[in-house]
């Protein structure tokens, strides 16, 4: 039997596949990553790259193979040329001592810096690839001062490990590295956990975003999180300061995960960036979703949520600037202060009125309503306050998002609890229908989608909703109509949002 192909895998690809526990990056999202950076870096000998999270090593030899074609002219001799830019050029700081013999192995192909089959001769084991072993520094209320995670959980036998990654755990930078970088670049650790999980674990990616840009390189690069966007959990000053650096060059997201980290799902997606120490401008902001790729060169700060679709960023600044918007109706939390926990009796009795609920139908008594009370004699129409697709993110086959699965109408006497959102209210039923179909169209539920960064629908996601004259009926194509959009955001629309 011929073989026509044989499949010879890159190692460091089926290890990115591996775990979602520490997320390794694959080889082509490093590529790329580093082609972003100038071309003429690479025709540079004295140019220092620093990965200070190491885990594969897969960033710092995709650089020393850059390197080695870029310096083939200044440095003819490939074992003196290699050997240079393995003692002078690449840097790395691992995460563990585990991490640190695979990176050494990676680069240098010997987990020992100075064993017998290193392809550059150190005088070390380690090379230019370290492990600083340190401890988490506890305050008074027993979390680390560096990273903020509790003593409880990561106060351990010193033969394990506690994940006080020394990168975020020094103040004097100069104890780790007595030189300056001029690219830094890598994947961060993205979170520690504080009791909770997934998304809601303490990120500490950030910690890092930020100590780095203290070592004043001239180009940091780095994949973390897209939760950041929206901020919360810590992220606020973070994502303030993200939004208004004029230094951000480029930033690429995957709101779906599986399009970088194929098998890992991170909430919220991820993204990396570009920042220029010298650069100062508008950020070439690129979306990778599924099949489709999308930028457009914009201020990042342009509205006070961040729209990571370029194409419904265009389609928002179409409102004019008297439009008003649902965020102003839309009744907070607890729109009848009734929790979620309330049932109600099973049957009517003087002086109730019908509760619905997750529970299905009780009656409660009208004291117990205590917000709103005049809507009880009107129509509402209400939501479920939960996001069925994980922040809006859909990783169905077709790939659309429902982000609203039911719009309903409660009616004379009936309020709802805590679970649910009540978005309008009115006197005759026929406007609250106009209203329920308004809201089941794909162009509401696509600007909703605009906002979405959790499982919650809160007021706030409303803000690029039109408000409109519900005394007639609305459908997609009076919207897109009323709004001007062109083929290619209608269609961008129908491809994203599912019938309802």
């Amino acid at each position: 039997m011929k073989l026509e192909k044989i499949h010879n895998p890159d190692i460091l690809t089926c290890i990115a596949n591996l775990s979602s526990d520490e997320v390794f990056t694959p080889p082509k999202i490093v590529s790329d990553m580093l082609d972003k950076l100038p071309e003429e870096i690479w025709q540079n000998e004295n140019i220092k790259f620093l990965d200070p999270f190491s885990k594969s090593g897969v960033f710092l030899r995709e650089i020393t193979k850059r390197l080695i074609k870029g310096l083939s002219k200044k440095i003819p001799k490939l074992d003196r040329r290699i050997d240079h830019i393995l003692k002078n050029q690449v840097f790395g700081l691992a995460i563990t001592e585990l991490t640190a013999l695979l990176s050494r192995r990676t680069v240098y192909c010997s987990k020992y810096a100075n064993g017998k089959y290193s392809i550059s001769n150190f005088n070390s084991i380690e090379g230019n690839i370290k492990f600083y072993k340190y401890n988490h520094s506890w305050n008074s209320k027993n979390l680390c001062n560096f990273c903020g995670v509790n003593k409880e959980i990561f106060e351990r036998d010193e033969q394990l490990e506690n994940y006080a990654y020394s990168f975020i755990h020094e103040n004097n930078l100069e104890k780790l590295f007595k030189m300056k970088f001029d690219v830094i670049i890598g994947n961060p650790p993205y979170q520690m956990t504080d009791g909770g999980h997934g998304i809601s674990a303490k990120p500490i990616f950030q910690l890092f975003v930020e100590q780095a840009k203290r070592l004043n390189p001239n180009y940091l690069s780095m994949i973390i999180p897209s939760r950041w966007f929206a901020g919360g959990k810590g992220l606020d000053d973070f994502r303030k300061n993200m939004l208004n650096d004029q230094r951000l060059k480029e930033l690429i997201d995957y709101p779906k995960s599986r399009d970088c980290f194929p098998g890992v799902d991170i909430a919220g997606g991820v993204c990396y960036f570009l920042w220029d120490k010298n650069y100062k401008g508008t950020c070439k902001f690129t979306s990778i979703n599924s099949n489709n790729k999308d930028s457009l060169n914009r201020k990042l700060n342009e509205n006070e949520i961040f729209i990571r679709d370029n194409i419904g960023l265009g389609i928002v600044r179409k409102f004019n600037e008297n439009q008003k918007f649902f965020n102003e109706i839309v009744l907070s939390r607890k729109p009848y202060g009734i929790d979620t926990s309330v049932r109600g009796k099973n049957s009517f009795f003087n002086d109730s009125a019908q509760l619905i609920s997750s529970g299905g139908i009780g009656y409660i008594k009208k004291d117990l309503v205590t917000n709103n009370a005049n809507l009880i004699n009107k129509y509402n129409v209400y939501i479920g306050k939960v996001n069925p697709d994980r922040g809006g993110v859909n990783n169905s086959k077709d790939g659309k998002s429902n982000v609203i699965t039911k719009v309903k109408i409660s009616g004379i006497n009936q309020v709802t609890s805590e679970t649910y959102l009540v978005l309008n209210s009115f006197e005759k039923k026929i406007q609250a229908e106009n209203c329920v179909n308004f809201f089941k169209t794909k162009f509401v539920r696509f600007l909703v989608l605009l906002t979405l960064s959790s499982m919650n629908i809160t007021k706030s996601c409303f803000q690029f909703v039109p408000q409109e004259n519900f005394d007639q009926d609305w459908n997609d194509k009076k919207l897109y109509k009323k709004y001007k959009l062109s083929e290619k955001e209608i269609e961008h629309i129908e491809n994203l949002i599912k019938e309802m």
